[in-house]
This record gives C-alpha cells, structure tokens and sequence, in this order.
C-alpha cells in the first residue's frame, strides 16, 4: 500500500453531512459495493461547501477526500471541465492532471488501474450532483 494514498485519505475535514445542501447525491460501486454519499452547497457558481460520507476503500477515501478539498472554491465549469477529464483518463492514462489538480497524479496512475471504479465512484457521485446544474 502507497503510504500517499493513505496520507491523502486520513485527510477527512470534509467528511460530514450538510444539512443544508442545494445538491445531493448517492451510488454504490456495483462490482466491489463500496458506498458513496456527496451533499455540497453552491453559492454565485461556486462550491462553498463539501461533504462527504463513505462505506469504502482505501481508495475510494482518498479519492473522495482530494475532491473535496479540491473542490471548495472552484467555480461549477472547472469542477465539470475536472470531471470530464476523469471521466476518459484511464482510456489514456499518458494525461497528466492540470497543475492546480496535480494531487490526483498519486491517485490517477497505471498501478492502480485495477482500482479505477473505486477511484471514479466520487467523481460520478458528484457528477449526479450536479446533472442539470447549468452554469
């Protein structure tokens, strides 16, 4: 196990319930059932707040945690534009993240290509999130 990994996952200030989220979601990862939940408030096209509550893996943690903190701030078309790149990353896993994403360089690489659902689940979490959430 990547000592990284287990850093980036231990960062859990965002692990919480919001209850008072303009947006929510929630999947299970059909093939291992790890359990995702992301609530979020947007303010003037901006997260301002993340929260996040799992039945997962290691991976699945630290990934959810760097989208978290990644996430707070950023206007929603840099979150969608984040979203869709790793939507096709593991097609091409040649593509580095941009630089004020680069974290996900730890997490989004060959040797744990085996992990890409458990990876991806907070990322599509989101991404139900904000289906219809127009700029």
């Amino acid at each position: 196990m990547d000592l990284e990994i287990i850093k980036i996952a231990s960062n859990t200030v965002n692990n919480k319930v919001l209850k008072n989220h303009t947006h929510f979601s929630k999947m299970k990862n059909s093939i291992c059932g790890d359990e995702m939940q992301i609530s979020i408030i947007i303010k003037n096209k901006k997260i301002v707040d993340f929260g996040y509550q799992c039945k997962s893996c290691i991976f699945c943690q630290a990934s959810v945690s760097a989208l978290s903190t990644n996430s707070l701030n950023q206007s929603i078309k840099s979150i969608k534009d984040l979203l869709s790149f790793t939507e096709k990353f593991f097609v091409n896993t040649k593509k580095k993240f941009p630089k004020n994403y680069n974290v996900f360089n730890k997490l989004f690489n060959k040797k744990n290509i085996s992990r890409k659902e458990c990876l991806l689940l907070p990322f599509k979490t989101l991404s139900k999130a904000l289906k219809g959430y127009d700029e």
